[in-house]
């Protein structure tokens, strides 16, 4: 005979042991949800691509005359980028030119020295004014005689003394010219003329650097970035061309609040990811760890004081060369605080 009591004891522990599975798992669920929540989550920093980036302006003014690069064209160092058209300056140039030739040609006359047709020139001179004197000299003795015998007046006595002196001092006079021709150009002649052609030649230099800058060349192999002026445009010094960045200085830029930056080093190295290359894994090596301006960063140092936690640039440098990898390309790293 069945006891009826034996099939309602385990129809009664069913429901209670589906319970208990119930309450273990609702406990085992929000124990893990605690868990998780209070683990320290990692924190994502996002860095930008950066590059070497050279600002061309103009040095001279004028218009743009030609402009055979385009955005985006790779230039090797020297090619032509603008070139300025400026025919004021190129007139100077040759006005300059033509002052340095006429003071070269006055030095090298000085260098030569007096030709030979002036000495003789001069040296005529000084033998007609010794003959004028010693005419004069001649009249004076006769009218003197003349005089002290009552047969001429004491005026032409006075005339014939002014003659005579007229005829010594040009006699003199003659003398220093053929002195000075003999001898030709002082020194002080001669250094005011070399003077003069080096005032001359540093006036071609100053105005051949400017027409060098009418053509404006590549500094370094890079790539056309930004392009500022168009041809016809009127431009002025300081004007901005173009701008180049240079493909082969290009690194990863990171703004990091102080409290990230703790411990971190110069010569460190991490690993980032970057989207646009399909979240490759580049090892990047630090090279530079600068503070940003005087700005609250991101949180308070103090909950009640007023001193803010400044903000550091990280600029990290690919440890292996990445061709694919361009200016303005998003990366991120996992980050902890105080890493080592």
């Amino acid at each position: 005979m069945t006891d009826p009591g034996a099939d309602v004891q385990p129809a009664a522990k069913a429901p209670r042991m589906a319970a208990a599975i119930v309450i273990v798992t609702v406990v085992v669920i929000i124990g893990l949800s605690l868990w998780y929540l209070l683990q320290p989550q990692p924190l994502l920093v996002q860095g930008e691509a950066d590059a070497t980036r050279i600002d061309i302006a103009a040095r001279v003014d004028g218009r743009v005359a030609g402009r055979p690069v385009e955005r985006g064209d790779n230039v090797a160092a020297g090619a032509i980028l603008v070139t300025i058209d400026n025919p004021q300056l190129l007139t100077k140039l040759r006005e300059a030119q033509a002052a340095e030739a006429v003071a070269q040609a006055d030095l090298t006359r000085i260098e030569v020295g007096t030709r030979a047709e002036v000495v003789a020139a001069r040296k005529a001179a000084l033998a007609a004014s010794e003959a004028d004197a010693t005419l004069a000299q001649q009249t004076f003795d006769r009218t003197k005689q003349l005089t002290a015998r009552d047969f001429a007046p004491v005026q032409k006595l006075d005339e014939t003394t002014r003659a005579l002196d007229v005829a010594r001092r040009g006699v003199e006079q003659a003398k220093f010219a053929y002195d000075e021709a003999v001898a030709g150009y002082t020194p002080e002649e001669r250094g005011v003329a070399k003077a003069s052609v080096a005032k001359a030649e540093a006036s071609i230099a100053t105005l051949q650097a400017q027409v060098d800058e009418l053509t404006v060349k590549v500094p370094v192999a890079s790539q056309v970035y930004q392009i500022g002026s168009e041809i016809g445009e009127y431009v002025s010094p300081g004007v901005p061309l173009l701008s180049l960045v240079d493909l082969g200085d290009v690194w990863l830029r990171f703004d990091l609040r102080e409290d990230l930056v703790k411990g971190l080093k110069v010569g460190d190295r991490f690993t980032v990811k970057v989207p646009a290359l399909g979240d490759r894994s580049i090892e990047v090596a630090v090279r530079t760890i600068a503070t940003r301006g005087e700005y609250a960063g991101w949180r308070a140092t103090r909950a009640t004081g007023d001193f803010d936690l400044r903000t550091f640039e990280v600029r990290a440098y690919p440890v292996e060369k990445i061709p694919e990898l361009r200016p303005g390309m998003s990366a991120y790293a996992t980050w902890s605080v105080g890493r080592t």
